[in-house]
């Protein structure tokens, strides 16, 4: 795990309940111990980091401790910013009398699905490809593994959507090219041809237009390489021995694989201990022992770290150092 830390970025997911933010929290922790500067970002809209820490955290960054930066980003506040900053951008790019439909369609857009996720994308990009970002790891503690997964996939997505609009604009540019040399002008049918206008400064909105786009698409694949650079990142996977949560996992390690990234730790949580002297515990231990088996299975490839379940709830710094040391070596089920 300490391997691990030395990574630019890690992403801590997997099945809501199964101790994604504890995780995270207590790799921060370690990663601290050993001198580095660590920035904690959740972007599960269930905040709970500030509860770990005893701490009022938010969507701004904050000092938890020495070496140690924490934010829990808001989808709403986040996407919000998010359409305001777009609706800027596209009435410095078209006619005035087209601004009404804009805030009628940014309006809609802001409620789309989608929306927030797009939003936070592009937050949780800007982190991954800020050449001045002072931190040597950040670490997220992700929204449950769907939720991830779909984030792990739009750089790709929005890369080809953005590839479009480029394309769509090259074409305005070649009609309005061929209309002037014809002798006829603009077409005033086209509100693209406003970007294009040789006569008014319009042609610079054009390609202010293009500029935006191809720096929207570059820093998106940035992103996207980074994702897939094992010496730069890794996912952090936490699930518990249980039916639902190994089945989960199973998927994870599927859709992982299927966008070119690896699971660079299983850890796998809330693991009961032997001769608890009731019948009905040594049940369920029978039962987790089971699953651990088909973990043992599954997942042999991959490192895996075993915690056991605590008698209290984990809060509190030096709870989460006990967490954190727990992580250092790798643990098998007995």
């Amino acid at each position: 795990m300490l391997e691990l830390l030395n990574r630019q970025f890690l992403f801590v997911g997997g099945k809501g309940g199964v101790g994604k933010t504890t995780t995270a929290a207590a790799l921060a922790l370690m990663a601290i111990e050993h001198q580095q500067q660590c920035l904690l970002v959740s972007t599960d809209p269930a905040h709970s980091l500030g509860d770990l820490f005893g701490r009022e955290i938010g969507d701004r960054e904050i000092s938890l401790l020495p070496g140690l930066h924490a934010v829990e980003i808001d989808p709403d506040l986040t996407a919000e910013r998010y359409i305001e900053s777009v609706k800027s951008t596209m009435r410095e790019l078209v006619r005035p009398a087209l601004y009404s439909g804009i805030d009628q369609q940014m309006e809609i857009s802001r409620h789309a699905p989608g929306t927030a996720e797009s939003a936070m994308l592009d937050r949780m990009t800007e982190l991954m490809t800020d050449a001045s970002n002072p931190y040597d790891l950040v670490i997220f503690d992700t929204a449950p593994t769907g939720h991830t997964l779909r984030l792990l996939g739009l750089p790709g997505i929005m890369s080809s959507w953005t590839d479009g609009l480029l394309a769509h604009q090259e074409r305005s540019d070649r009609f309005t090219r061929v209309a002037e040399l014809l002798g006829h002008g603009n077409p005033s049918g086209n509100d693209l041809s406003y970007l294009s206008d040789s006569t008014s400064p319009a042609r610079t909105r054009g390609n202010k237009l293009r500029k935006i786009l191809e720096g929207r698409r570059m820093k998106l694949d940035t992103a996207g390489k980074i994702l897939r650079d094992e010496e730069r990142c890794a996912f952090v996977l936490v699930t518990i021995p249980e039916r639902l949560a190994v089945l989960e996992s199973r998927k994870t390690l599927k859709s992982l694989s299927e966008h070119k990234m690896r699971i660079g730790a299983l850890v796998i949580n809330q693991l009961l201990p032997a001769d608890l002297g009731s019948e009905f515990m040594e049940s369920r231990r029978k039962q987790q022992l089971k699953y651990i088996d088909q973990i043992e299975q599954d997942f042999k490839s991959i490192r895996r770290f075993y915690l056991p379940l605590q008698a209290e709830d984990i809060h509190g710094i030096e709870r989460l150092r006990w967490i954190g040391r727990h992580l250092i070596t790798p643990r098998y089920a007995s």
